[in-house]
């Protein structure tokens, strides 16, 4: 007996009217409902931060939470890192850094960096090391991710 809701939200500036089911993930609203594909999923139970997207400009796991729980909120995807033709400094810093093998995690990676970088631009490198350690990547490329994310907060504070 799940009556699904409409539940209107924002993704990346553009407006979505979705009927959900209330088990749905937004995860599973996201990409299969919105066609947004780029927010991956890993575990599919918040360990892994693959699915990491902005709610309100704050780093969720999107396997977390309800898609009903979006209504009314501005969500955004990894689709929404760039402007435009411009990559986002902190996509720029993964390609220069090498900070990408399979790029399964990538997207998750940058989500959270961008929300932890546009809320504390002047984030300690060992503040910034214990937010990252909270998504995985399979690959173990996590020395050049810390590069690349440090790089990209650098050039944000000289371009801001």
């Amino acid at each position: 007996m799940n009556k699904k809701r409409d539940v209107n939200f924002t993704i990346n500036g553009q407006n979505y009217n979705v009927s959900v089911d209330p088990r749905w993930t937004l995860a599973d609203v996201i990409r299969d409902h919105c066609g947004q594909t780029g927010t991956h999923l890993g575990c599919e139970h918040g360990i892994c931060g693959a699915c990491t997207v902005l709610v309100d400009n704050n780093p969720i796991r999107s396997c977390l939470m309800f898609g009903i729980q979006a209504d009314g909120k501005s969500i955004r995807t990894v689709e929404g890192l760039a402007k435009g033709d411009e990559f986002h400094p902190l996509q720029k810093a993964f390609m220069e850094n090498h900070a990408l093998q399979c790029g399964y995690c990538t997207p998750g990676f940058l989500m959270l960096a961008a929300g932890i970088l546009e809320s504390q631009p002047n984030i300690s490198d060992e503040d910034l090391d214990e937010v990252l350690s909270s998504n995985l990547c399979r690959c173990t490329g996590y020395a050049n991710i810390v590069k690349a994310v440090r790089s990209a907060r650098d050039e944000m504070k000289t371009t801001s």
